[in-house]
């Protein structure tokens, strides 16, 4: 919901907003209506023309064993 917040605030319509972000309509459309798997170079595309950067950290008090599966959600 951000996202359309802050798209309004620059005052573009989502058509302008995905050409100038160099991203798809129906990208933006399903990350401003909150979907919740999107493909993250595109939402970095998104967050860089705002001026915003996406940072992931390790949790390091993680333990895995040998054959356990890490998931990354």
């Amino acid at each position: 919901m951000k996202i359309k917040n802050l798209r309004k605030e620059l005052g573009l319509t989502q058509i302008d907003f995905a050409k100038r972000a160099g991203v798809g309509l129906r990208f933006l459309r399903e990350l401003e209506g909150g979907k919740t798997t999107v493909r993250l170079d595109k939402l970095n595309q998104v967050l860089d023309f705002l001026g915003f950067h996406l940072e992931l950290a390790r949790n390091e008090r993680l333990k895995f064993g040998p054959k356990e599966k890490t998931k990354i959600q």
